[in-house]
């Protein structure tokens, strides 16, 4: 029971983390201001960049640009941010679509890797699957 319910929380982690990604480019798309940035330091989690609003603030977001793959130390890119939030910021042309192969690759890799784990713990999918149709069964009916 103990991987059927890690698979489902990393399933559901990488959901969430889509739906935020997105609800961040929704606020970004609401208030948008766009401006280039230079890129201080650059690593596939996390990218550095400074950049001037058109009110002459330089601004240095703590957690970094969104969607910061390919970039590189000293590059100038365009950016798009939240005028009312400068520190919420992204590469500009990137959004939550990056997101979702990540995403459902950490899914796929969670399943492929409980369904055989299950399976060896005696659990075979024609148990857990006729399992899940009862429930599923019982509550259509109420």
């Amino acid at each position: 029971m103990g991987v059927l319910i890690a698979a489902a929380t990393v399933s559901f982690l990488a959901v969430l983390l889509v739906l935020a990604a997105w609800r961040d480019d929704h606020l970004i798309n609401s208030d948008k201001g766009v401006t280039s940035a230079e890129v201080l330091s650059a690593g596939t989690l996390r990218s550095a960049v400074i950049f001037v609003t058109p009110d002459g603030e330089t601004h240095n977001p703590k957690t970094g640009v969104l969607y910061p793959t390919r970039l590189t130390v000293g590059e100038r890119i365009n950016v798009e941010y939240r005028r009312s939030d400068p520190d919420l910021v992204r590469v500009a042309g990137r959004d939550a679509r990056v997101a979702i192969i990540p995403a459902l690759s950490v899914i796929v890799v969670a399943w492929a890797v409980a369904i055989p784990a299950l399976w060896f713990l005696g659990s075979p999918p024609t148990r857990w699957l006729g399992a899940l149709r009862t429930s599923m069964r019982t509550r259509l009916r109420q």
